[in-house]
């Protein structure tokens, strides 16, 4: 499949090529989405199965850890609905747990203080226990710190989260993937086990560069860390989801919530951080919001930028190599080769309020401007914000430094006579002179 130019497909297909060969993955199966459409598809090597038949657009393979943003996804729709508040304790919703005094806010950042993996058997390359035998072994002598010290990933925390879900539902964790997700979604090449065309996991041999297969079990109580599966081409949609969401999953404000960055690791600086689900990556001046996985034989990863409406997804099997870091290579290449148009300037609609509040204002002598920007206020100059109307005369600050607070206009002898923003006076002359 192809929506781009000639230069920009062959420019995708050499950056997978590269990938495949330098870092000796099997098989690598890639798409770009833009503006809402999976515009190209490609892939490489010839091993995405034992019979050695070779990667494509709807060929499944593992999907690892974007498991968990479909977790985060169900449990911000409890949210939503008032099932739960994400700073209620864990031990409200699983009495007697441990790390039972952590938020489910804390464990959807990992910003929770708990261990990485589960105690026991390497919980990915074994079958997996039920949640009571989970729970059997967590032990808060194993935290790695206190909460809100710093991100810590913890593949834990989300078997915990999922197990919410599923109590204040009384729903699977599954059912609830498949019903509110999958399903509103069209996401019919996404499973808890694969179907159909599907990719065998293998791992390469260090030295001799023999392929062995790598198990895929079942993770039980760990599965929503980790255990799916999907295409290319479902991911594609999956990853539109999040430029443009489906009020039936999430309306757009908790989406924007999720992408806010909610906790760091300090060696990563300002490059990257973690939302609530979300891996986060700085490209400045832009963002890239989504998650890498791994699971025993597979690599994944799924991007987007939000405001250009771009993103890339990325699969392939192996244990090791470049593929999940490889979807944020391919937003590069796409944009290096097409860069995104500006959007087309139209006509402002007329506002309901507050056309009287157009024109040049100050704070005390600092000049600013409020203009109509995309159908809203727009305070701009040393103040940025936007604004939604309230009530007469009364407008929420929706960005920026006033993001929540009110403006208020004041009014005498019928004219306006100043404007208050969270006890900034404005007034249409230095100082009101």
């Amino acid at each position: 499949m192809t929506d781009v130019r000639a230069d920009t497909a062959a420019a995708l297909t050499a950056g997978i090529a590269v990938a495949q060969s330098e870092t000796r993955v099997p098989s690598v199966a890639a798409g770009v989405v833009r503006d809402g459409e999976l515009v190209w598809t490609g892939a490489r090597g010839r091993f995405a199965d034992a019979a050695g038949v070779g990667p494509g657009p709807d060929v499944q393979y593992r999907i690892g850890s974007i498991t968990k943003t479909l977790t985060a996804v169900l449990v911000m729709q409890c949210r939503d609905e008032g099932l739960l508040a994400l700073n209620d304790a864990v031990g409200k919703y699983l009495p007697g747990i441990a790390f039972g005094d952590r938020t489910v806010r804390h464990l959807l950042a990992h910003s929770g203080g708990m261990n990485a993996e589960p105690e026991g058997p390497w919980w990915e390359r074994n079958p997996g226990v039920s949640f009571d035998e989970l729970v059997a072994a967590m032990d808060e002598s194993h935290a790695v710190g206190p909460a809100d010290r710093r991100h810590h990933y913890s593949n834990l925390g989300y078997a915990v989260l999922a197990e919410i879900v599923a109590r204040v539902r009384g729903e699977s964790w599954l059912d609830q993937v498949q019903r509110r997700i999958l399903d509103p979604l069209e996401m019919r090449r996404t499973s808890y086990f694969p179907f159909g065309a599907a990719a065998q996991g293998y791992s390469v041999h260090p030295f001799s560069g023999q392929l062995i297969e790598e198990p895929a079990y079942d993770s039980g109580a760990m599965a929503p860390a980790g255990q799916l599966w999907s295409t290319v081409e479902d991911l594609a949609k999956y990853a539109n989801f999040w430029i443009d969401p489906v009020g039936e999953v999430l309306n757009r404000d908790t989406v924007d919530e999720m992408a806010a960055p909610a906790a760091a690791d300090p060696r990563e600086a300002l490059t990257a951080s973690y939302g609530l689900g979300l891996r986060l990556i700085a490209e400045d001046p832009y963002l890239l919001i989504g998650h890498t996985g791994s699971m025993p034989g597979f690599l994944a990863g799924l991007f987007v930028d939000r405001v250009r409406r771009i993103g890339a997804v990325t699969l392939g099997n192996a244990t090791y190599g470049k593929v999940a870091s490889l979807a944020p290579e391919l937003i590069s290449t796409l944009v290096r080769h097409e860069p995104v148009l500006a959007r087309e300037w139209l006509p402002e609609p007329q506002l309901e309020q507050g056309n009287d509040l157009l024109g040049h204002w100050y704070w005390g002598n600092t000049p600013l401007t409020i203009a109509v920007s995309g159908g809203v206020l727009q305070l701009s100059g040393a103040m940025s914000c936007r604004f939604t109307p309230l009530g007469p005369d009364l407008f929420q600050g929706r960005d920026g430094y006033f993001a929540g607070e009110r403006l208020r206009v004041v009014r005498a002898a019928g004219g306006v006579d100043h404007l208050n923003l969270a006890t900034f006076v404005l007034t249409r002359t230095p100082y009101g002179e």
